[in-house]
């Protein structure tokens, strides 16, 4: 039997898992099955998997049309075998072209479709001598070109623009950067010394970007004076501010709410999370700052407490749709009725939270996606609903961030001009290179 590299049975095994709704890409590319490969094979494992994830919907398109009977339905394994070879030839140049199809016909075999294992090896030859022109003048081409589903690109050029539209389709084909946040006076200095080659954040002091270099091999990875976090994600967590009692209502994995302790060293958090294995990991993480950190297992939208905490952090479930450069496969699971289905829930974290402050505190909601539905539609309704609250614009918060040496000035200024009508920051990819977020505040005043 015919081998077939580590690096591509154990991208077809991630693929074939994600096909089938059993994990997401991200938790299977950490797993041990990866892990176990060597450096080459799991960096190759991981190009293939997420490569075949942003490009599945035009590699799909592109291969059907080669097929004797287009738009003909296959079986998964299949499909996964022939977006592999697919994605190999048409955008990995140093993969040779015998290699890909050769090895996508053994994995089609080694699946149980020994008698389909001929038209992948057709399908592929004939892919491999064809070429293919994508215009992006309106948003239905620039979603085939840039492989993104027609609905949302649609939509986001209507909300943003054209050229914002292509600009986040284009960010989400990309590989996101590298970020870590600087914990400590000497961190920094000890990564150059380990031959770690770092560039300043976009935004924020304590952020760099990681040039080349194995940070997740360093003592001061390992000892937690580097973290691996997304500079948006750590501006939510900025931008939130000082207060001597906090509500984290979504706190898993704890990336802000570590932020939010180190910002407020002699604060009482309370972190709470409703998943009981997220909070097993959640209480680990945190388990340095347990005398000040209380980690509850709760879902904070039925907390009973009210008028207790300075500040909350509603950094709520969404879709998702900013991180699909990181997260892939939203965009196939995405339909435009799912952008509807968390608002009651956000909607009564928010509220909560808004119950749990007391007059004068003030409450920072946020998600990681770009759709008004789970953004200012929230906001406007909880709002509409509670006379005791009002919308805070985030332009004030900017700017004494420069001032605190949070936010460079450069980060600042750009900042500014992404502050919305309401007084919210969207943080657009593509524009900024951060996943997309975004964050509003809210005080209650009676």
């Amino acid at each position: 039997m015919p081998a077939i590299s580590a690096a591509r049975k154990s991208a077809f095994q991630v693929l074939m898992a994600v096909e089938r709704g059993q994990s997401h890409s991200g938790d299977l590319l950490r797993a041990k099955a990866v892990n176990a490969l060597s450096a080459p094979d799991r960096n190759l494992a991981t190009a293939l998997v997420l490569g075949v994830l942003r490009w599945q919907i035009q590699l799909d398109h592109q291969l059907q049309v080669l097929l004797k009977r287009p738009g003909a339905k296959l079986d998964p394994e299949i499909r996964i075998a022939l977006r592999l070879g697919a994605f190999q030839l048409l955008h990995l140049d140093r993969i040779p072209a015998r290699a890909a199809i050769d090895e996508s016909v053994e994995l089609a075999k080694q699946a149980g479709h020994k008698f389909a294992s001929g038209m992948v090896n057709a399908v592929l030859r004939k892919l491999a001598s064809s070429s293919f022109d994508y215009s992006e003048e309106t948003p239905a081409e620039l979603a085939m070109a840039q492989a993104h589903p027609a609905w949302m690109v649609e939509r986001w050029a209507a909300n943003f623009g054209l050229e914002a539209a292509r600009a986040l389709c284009r960010h989400g084909q990309s590989q996101p950067k590298l970020t870590i946040r600087i914990v400590g006076e000497t961190a920094e200095a000890e990564l150059t010394q380990a031959s770690m080659v770092l560039e300043p954040g976009e935004l924020l002091s304590a952020a760099r970007t990681v040039i080349s270099g194995d940070i997740t091999g360093t003592p001061v990875f390992k000892e937690g004076r580097v973290r691996l976090q997304d500079e948006g994600s750590q501006l939510v967590a900025e931008i939130a501010g000082q207060g001597n009692t906090i509500l984290d209502c979504c706190a898993a994995p704890g990336g802000k709410t570590l932020i939010l302790a180190e910002r407020n060293p002699q604060a009482r958090i309370v972190a709470c999370e409703s998943s009981a294995a997220r909070l097993e990991q959640l209480a680990t993480r945190l388990a340095p700052l347990s005398d000040r950190v209380e980690c509850r297992h709760a879902d904070a939208a039925t907390l009973t407490e009210y008028s207790v905490f300075d500040l909350a952090l509603a950094d709520v479930p969404c879709s998702g749709t900013g991180t699909l450069g990181r997260n892939p496969e939203i965009r196939h699971r995405l339909r435009p009725q799912d952008l509807t289905r968390q608002s009651e829930r956000q909607r009564a974290l928010l509220a909560a939270a808004l119950r749990a402050v007391r007059p004068g505190g003030r409450v920072v909601y946020s998600t990681c996606s770009l759709e008004p539905e789970e953004n200012e539609q929230v906001i406007a309704e909880v709002l509409a609903e509670n006379s005791n609250a009002r919308a805070i614009s985030l332009e004030f918060r900017v700017k004494a961030m420069v001032t605190e040496s949070i936010l460079t000035p450069s980060g600042a200024e750009r900042l500014l001009t992404s502050i919305t009508p309401q007084g919210a920051l969207r943080l657009l990819p593509g524009i900024f290179h951060t996943d997309g977020f975004f964050i509003a505040m809210i005080e209650r005043i009676a």
